[in-house]
């Protein structure tokens, strides 16, 4: 089948950039999203998010007539759905949160109405194991004059697939293309299907495997290096009560041709490894101890933090006791989930920094190079450049590893550094 029309169901920051790389294979594109901000800026051949060559290959693509975007679905031969998988509040703390598929089962019957025979639904949204069935479950509710592989294995109208992105934000337009794809299908002939379609432009490879098994998959990668990062986390708060440099520590021990530590810092974010471990443990309560364990290390350390930031400013005011609490300036550096990045889902940083701002009653200084404006939990707080902070705050700490940061060090006052650039 020559998948001549593809639609992505989701434009952020997966959605839109698998949508502009089928567009620059001169594939026609639909690209769906319920953001009539960003469905306006894609058609005006723009972009509303961050993402190095993207803005290049959305205009060309948008110019050329390939890629355009809309609020509905339109009939394609492949629907691609990368909509947000969140987690239902908790009722009791400390309890395992439950996954929240409204956005997939939102998407899946929006879909479900412009559907013909012999097209193929992929998820590529990251799932807890068995959304990609209750997809399909969805899909045939809508549309029961179709038949679907869950009733008629491969003799379906319509194939399902599971795939996964693997890709690092700042780094999506290239690992789009060069990264190996897990594709799973509900059938042997759906994960063909899927293949054929990631072809168009992955190089990397494609490995074909079942839904379930392509679901794990994503979810293991990362809950293994949060596992990694809890341990890390754990050795930073053991060797800062121990009086040890945490960083030289690990250096050390990394020189062993067996052992590769990762770097400790303010807790973990983003979209994916902050997230994914807790759908494993949400399937799995009783057995994914491990994976919850490292869950409540890393989710934890922003308190650590916290508690440490307390105790830096008495010093400090210990050792200038003219000075009022109030008279004490705090900088906070960095506010997104990882380096040189403007992405501030789940991030540990902006945490920090927000519960710095409502519980400290002197000045607080952020400073964020990849963002034009601080979120509304910062309200309160002064958005300054880097120069400004380093030469007036009294309390520095430093959240994220930014490129911009490792450059210059503090000319004054205390300094908290989570991510070892300064110490």
């Amino acid at each position: 089948m020559p998948f001549d029309t593809i639609s992505v169901i989701g434009l952020g920051y997966i959605g839109l950039p698998t949508a502009a790389m089928f567009a620059s294979k001169q594939k026609r594109v639909i690209g769906v999203d319920v953001s009539q901000h960003a469905v306006d800026t894609i058609n005006a051949g723009r972009i509303h998010i961050i993402e190095p060559e993207l803005d290049v290959m959305v205009k060309k693509a948008v110019d050329e007539g390939f890629l355009k975007a809309t609020t509905s679905p339109e009939p394609a031969d492949a629907f691609l759905i990368a909509v947000p998988t969140p987690f239902l509040p908790v009722k009791n703390q400390g309890s395992i949160p439950d996954p929240d598929l409204s956005y997939i089962k939102s998407a899946a019957k929006s879909v479900a109405q412009v559907l013909k025979k012999g097209d193929i639904v992929i998820l590529e949204s990251t799932s807890p194991v068995g959304a990609t069935e209750q997809m399909a479950i969805w899909l045939a509710d809508e549309r029961k004059d179709l038949t679907f592989p869950q009733t008629h294995g491969e003799n379906s109208d319509i194939r399902i697939a599971h795939c996964p992105e693997r890709v690092l934000p700042g780094q999506v337009v290239r690992e789009l293309v060069e990264n190996d794809r897990v594709v799973g299908g509900m059938t042997k002939s759906c994960s063909a299907v899927a293949i054929d379609i990631y072809r168009i432009f992955v190089e990397g490879a494609c490995i074909s495997t079942n839904a379930r098994t392509a679901e794990m998959a994503k979810l293991t990668e990362n809950a293994s290096r949060d596992v990694g990062i809890a341990f890390a986390n754990e050795l930073s708060i053991i060797c800062d009560k121990l009086d040890i440099d945490v960083w030289e520590l690990i250096g050390l021990a990394n020189r062993h041709p067996r052992v590769n530590i990762l770097q400790p810092g303010p807790g973990v974010g983003g979209h994916c490894i902050a997230v994914d471990p807790w759908f494993i443990a949400s399937k799995t309560p009783n057995e994914a101890q491990l994976i919850t364990a490292a869950r409540r290390v890393n989710d934890s350390k922003p308190d650590w933090v916290l508690d440490k930031i307390k105790s830096v400013v008495k010093d400090f005011l210990q050792a200038n006791r003219k000075m009022t609490l109030a008279e004490v300036k705090i900088a906070c550096y960095g506010l997104s989930f990882k380096a040189d990045i403007d992405d501030l889902r789940e991030s540990p940083a902006l945490e920090i920094a927000s519960r710095v701002v409502s519980d400290y009653s002197g000045l607080v200084m952020v400073v964020e190079p990849n963002i034009d404006r601080l979120p509304l939990c910062l309200n309160g707080s002064q958005f300054v450049d880097l120069e400004e902070a380093l030469s007036s705050a009294h309390v520095h700490v430093l959240l994220v590893d930014h490129s911009a940061f490792k450059e210059t060090l503090p000319s004054q006052g205390i300094v908290l550094d989570t991510k070892g650039i300064w110490s």
